[in-house]
């Protein structure tokens, strides 16, 4: 699984609890995508989390 090379977001785990408890292990993924963004004026692609293309901390290039 890929992790956003921004904010360095990857898996998390953790335990699922159905309603009569009992548990299972699950795994949140994070929303990551294969952008081409521009980095020190050279187009490149990139692995971006939407956390972080939607709060403009990278440009995306055209």
């Amino acid at each position: 699984m890929a992790k956003c090379e921004v904010c360095d977001k990857g898996q998390h785990f953790g335990i699922q609890v159905s309603h009569s408890h009992r548990r299972s292990n699950r795994v949140w993924k994070p929303n990551v995508r294969k952008v081409k963004v521009m980095v020190d004026g050279i187009s490149k692609r990139m692995h971006i989390c939407a956390k972080c293309l939607r709060s403009s901390k990278i440009a995306k290039s055209v």
